[in-house]
Parts: structure tokens; C-alpha cells; sequence
């Protein structure tokens, strides 16, 4: 039966053997095939199983062809878009590669995997097409609310010991839309604040929406509102966790050099300057911030 084709498929994935483990899910979609059956989770499972092969393998078109039959018959699954991402970075289509990412941290905002990979295909675009390379991406698919997984889900008892039913794994209506939304209007309100010279309450607004959606925007604004109240350790941290999610922010860089100023570390402040330069070479503010440097 197929069940006991996969079984076997993934005790060979386990040694290592790719090929049989491969030729064991072909085998069992054949059967799903002929079988008649509308079984498009178990053929979606198969394909990404498949496809994992393929990836070992260094086979990534074939990789990409199954990860993309998978994802026709279950949308946004996790493991095909992860795998197919994998195999676009390998394929070196890197464009193609961040959409596959930011769509599983639509899905399920807590994938390391995911997270890692937007990072290294920020770093590759921002060097393949400058600075506009955003505009350069195919549209990121909107996730349904059905599809997006609850962010943490308690769990009774400890691991496992009763798993939660899989209806528990899905996000209360809006739930995870919500909590972005929130995060959106708590920092729109701290930019109002700013405007009005209102830093220290601002600080608590940019706080609250960053416990809902950690933003690079969030953080740089933050760490304005530090600087402005002499709180240069503060502001250089924030900075660290912009630039964790945006390697090359201009704006966190020129923060964090600023910060690192007042705290009268000029060493690590110019390496930021010179970092920031790199990006854009002709900033005015950046280049009068190395001056006093340099005078410092």
C-alpha cells in the first residue's frame, strides 16, 4: 500500500540511501495515481518527501518540479516551500528563493530556517541588484488566515505527552493578521508621538508593537528615542537587533554609530560609518559623523 511504500521511503531517507528512498515515493504516488484516489495530502507529502531527495541529491530542477506539485495540492505547505526555497538559493535564483522564505514566515513566524534564509537572500539580492532590489521581487503570496499557524501552542503536560488535536495548531481567526496589524498601528502612534517631541512615551509604543512583530522600522525608530534621551546603550542594542534583520539598514548603522559615540566607543563607530559608506557612499550625515570622528 502506499502507506507502507512511504514507510519505507523514509527508513532508506534515514540511512542515507536517496536514490530507493526516491524510487520507493514514486512508487507509492503511482499507486495513489491508479488508485483513483483524492488523496491530495498524502500525494503532497509524497512529492515533498520526493523532493527531499531530489535536494540531497543536488538534483534542485527536479526538487523545485516536486516541491511545486506538493504546494498545488496542499497551498503553503511548510516543507515544500522550505525544500523549494533551498533548492532556488542552489539554482542561485535568489529572487524566487526570499519568496518561497517570507511565505513560510506568513505561515509560521517562528522558523529559524526561514528567517536565516530571508537574511542570506537580502544580503545576495542587495548585491546582485542594488539598493531597489525589492522592486526587482515577483509578489509574495498573501497567506489565508486558515493556513497560518498559531504562534506558540501550549502545550499540556510537556512535550507531546497529550498532543494537542491539529485543530489547535491553527490561529484563532485573524489572529496572527491581528497581531501584525496591532504591532502597525502601535508604531504608527509612537511616530506621531515623536513628531510631537513626546520620545519617552514613543518608547513605550515602539515596545508594545515590537512584542507583537520584532520590525526593523520599529527598532531604528526606537532607537532614535534613545539617542534623543541620552540612552546610548539602549539605542545601540535596538540597532544590533535591526541589523540581525537587515544586515545592511543604513539608518541602524548610522544609529548604532551615533550611539557608540556617546558611549565613547569611536573605534566600533567608525567601523559603522565605514560599513554604512559601503551601502552609500556619498551620505552627507555619515560623512560628517566620520569627520567628528576622526576629530574625536
Amino acid at each position: 500500500s502506499p502507506g507502507v511504500l512511504r514507510r519505507a521511503g523514509n527508513e532508506e531517507f534515514r540511512r542515507g540511501q536517496y536514490g530507493p528512498a526516491a524510487a520507493l515515493y514514486t512508487r507509492a504516488l503511482a499507486l495513489l495515481e491508479a488508485s483513483g484516489e483524492a488523496a491530495a495530502e498524502e500525494r503532497s507529502v509524497l512529492l515533498a518527501n520526493r523532493a527531499a531527495c531530489h535536494l540531497k541529491d543536488g538534483a534542485c530542477g527536479l526538487c523545485v518540479a516536486d516541491c511545486s506539485g506538493a504546494l498545488e495540492l496542499v497551498p503553503f505547505g511548510i516543507k515544500p516551500l522550505l525544500r523549494r526555497a533551498a533548492a532556488y538559493e542552489a539554482l542561485e535564483s535568489y529572487r524566487l528563493a526570499y519568496v518561497d522564505y517570507k511565505t513560510v514566515l506568513q505561515v509560521d513566524c517562528t522558523i529559524q530556517a526561514a528567517h536565516d534564509g530571508v537574511n542570506r537572500m537580502t544580503k545576495a539580492l542587495l548585491e546582485k541588484d542594488g539598493m531597489n532590489w525589492r522592486q526587482k521581487l515577483p509578489p509574495i503570496p498573501t497567506v489565508p488566515v486558515s493556513a497560518q499557524t498559531r504562534w506558540c501552542i501550549p502545550s499540556a503536560g510537556g512535550p507531546q505527552a497529550n498532543a494537542p488535536p491539529v485543530t489547535a495548531l491553527w490561529a484563532e481567526p485573524d489572529q496572527a493578521a491581528a497581531g501584525t496589524e496591532r504591532a502597525q498601528t502601535l508604531k504608527e502612534e509612537g511616530n506621531e508621538l515623536v513628531k510631537t517631541g513626546n520620545h519617552k512615551k514613543a518608547v513605550e509604543k515602539y515596545s508594545e508593537s515590537l512584542q507583537l512583530s520584532q520590525e526593523c522600522a520599529t527598532y531604528t525608530n526606537r532607537a532614535l528615542c534613545y539617542l534623543t534621551l541620552k540612552q546610548y546603550k539602549e539605542a545601540a542594542q535596538d540597532c544590533t537587533e535591526a541589523l540581525r534583520l537587515d544586515p545592511k539598514n543604513v539608518k541602524a548603522l548610522y544609529r548604532r554609530a551615533q550611539a557608540l559615540k556617546g558611549l565613547k566607543d569611536y573605534k566600533s563607530s567608525i567601523a559603522d560609518i565605514k560599513s554604512l559608506l559601503k551601502t552609500e557612499p556619498k551620505n552627507t550625515a555619515a560623512l560628517r559623523l566620520l569627520q567628528e570622528l576622526n576629530r574625536a
